[in-house]
């Protein structure tokens, strides 16, 4: 069995580091910039995990945020992400080989490079989906060995196994596909279960950090479990009283990323050998359709249907892969690969040609430039990345949409804000004010014209507003287009 990856993995991993860097020459997007400006201003207290600003997100996903911060600037995560697709590489190799499937490590390792790099999932952004890739993966290797008794210390490989497959749960809450997988295949293979005890003391090791971190900071456990796990309640009914219609139209496209970048055939291609896969090996086929259900079951769960929502299928798709037919995985691979690459193409096409726009950017730096120290900034819809751009603090604790659908349905609180003595300085209305209520929306609308006066516009001409009383220039965003 070889020990190091041949020439031809090796370079698609670098290749797949290299590309991914062409994430620093794009602006921070909405997510990167919102877990950054937690991490600048995170202040636990009993009653807030992070402080000023709320996110449904687990704090060593903001820890990790805040230190790349802190060591580069917000930039510096997405070579953490270049880091991880190529590691991913790496591992789909490595799976393969642990799979007996040596004739399969290339076109599988070929297809993790493609789906890791593709603008039709997402080449520029890095968010827990990515950063998680390559623990999923890593799980899975260590699973295998353990199923076929490939290791001289099954005990602490079965920790590390855990700790692994457990490790995506700290970089986004839903990411429990690898623990599913391990946990169904050593289950279901007689001599691994007496390893399950291990696997759950490793699992257990981030979710007691975790939970120890909380102690030591004063944050309630039951303030940490709706930050991470309750919220999602509340998500999902704010999700349901809204309109349908937008996230039916992301769940088309998100299903469109799924057959052109070859996610979908490379499960389909699975699917249809499953007889076949259960009577050679039902335990692996078990852990794997378990996953994939899991995995799927998830995605849907979520409501959104963001397009990088993508990234959680891949673990799956690759494992799916390496399993198939060697015709099956070629055909795959190859779409994969060509699907990739003909997005790349698109992709530098338009961005050379200076079509990209960079909305976001461009009304976050108008902003600091005609801001003064003290000001203050509420971008309606939520906007972290025009909040980040414009180096301003936001009075308003929800940076994201959703969280101010859930929590302040009403804008009762944002109402009160405007109307009271810490108004911020500067509102921009990103999205009309009654895009999600209209009673609410025209009631804050009434609110901002008695304290405010416009101020120009940002890009694609939504209003911005100064507070009374202040004397700035009017912001004059350089917008692309």
């Amino acid at each position: 069995m070889p020990r190091r990856p041949p020439s031809l993995v090796a370079g698609l991993a670098a290749a797949a580091f290299v590309v991914r860097l062409v994430g620093l020459t794009r602006p921070v997007r909405a997510d990167e910039a919102g877990f950054t400006l937690v991490a600048r201003a995170w202040d636990p207290s009993p009653g807030s995990v992070f402080g000023p600003y709320f996110v449904d997100r687990p704090p060593s996903l903001v820890a990790l945020f805040g230190t790349a911060d802190a060591l580069a600037g917000p930039l510096a995560v997405r070579v953490l992400g270049a880091v991880a697709c190529a590691v991913v590489v790496l591992l789909a190799w490595r799976l393969a080989v642990e799979l007996d499937r040596p004739g399969a490590a290339p076109w599988v390792a070929a297809a993790a490079a493609a789906l890791v790099v593709t603008p039709a999932i997402d080449v520029v952004a890095v968010k827990g989906e990515v950063l998680a890739l390559p623990f999923v993966l890593a799980a899975a290797v260590l699973a295998v060995r353990l199923a076929r008794e490939r290791t001289r210390h099954p005990w602490p490989v079965a920790v590390l196994t855990g700790l692994l497959a457990a490790a995506p749960l700290g970089l986004k809450q839903n990411l429990a596909g690898a623990l599913v997988l391990v946990g169904v295949l050593l289950l279901a293979t007689p001599r691994t279960r007496r390893l399950l005890p291990a696997v759950a003391l490793g699992a257990a090791v981030p979710v007691l950090a975790t939970i120890a971190w909380a102690l030591v900071a004063g944050v309630r456990l039951s303030v940490l479990w709706y930050a991470v796990y309750g919220f999602r309640a509340d998500a999902s009914a704010a999700l349901a009283e809204g309109s349908a219609a937008a996230p039916a139209r992301r769940a088309l496209v998100l299903l469109l990323i799924v057959v052109v970048t070859g996610l979908g055939a490379a499960l389909a291609a699975y699917a249809v050998t499953l007889r076949g896969q259960w009577r050679h090996d039902a335990p692996l086929t078990g852990a794997v359709v378990a996953m994939v259900i899991f995995d799927v079951a998830s995605l849907v769960a979520g409501g959104s249907f963001w397009q990088d929502y993508a990234f959680g299928l891949v673990p799956g798709a690759l494992l799916a892969l390496v399993l198939v037919g060697a015709r099956a995985r070629r055909a795959v691979a190859s779409l994969a690969v060509a699907s990739s690459l003909v997005c790349l193409a698109g992709w530098g096409v338009w961005n050379l040609a200076g079509r990209q726009e960079f909305s976001e950017r461009d009304t976050g730096v108008a902003l600091a430039a005609v801001a003064e120290p003290g000001d203050t900034l509420v971008v309606f819809g939520g906007r972290a990345d025009v909040q980040l751009e414009s180096g301003l603090a936001s009075p308003y604790p929800y940076l994201w949409s959703l969280p101010m659908r859930a929590l302040d349905p009403d804008l009762v609180e944002l109402r009160t804000l405007v109307a009271g003595p810490d108004a911020p300085t500067w509102l921009v209305e990103w999205w009309d004010f009654d895009t999600w209520d209209h009673a609410a929306g025209d009631a804050l609308r009434a609110d901002v014209e008695r304290r405010y006066v416009r101020a120009g516009t940002a890009c694609d001409g939504r209003p911005v507003w100064l507070l009374r009383g202040e004397d700035r220039a009017t912001p004059e965003p350089a917008c692309t287009s």
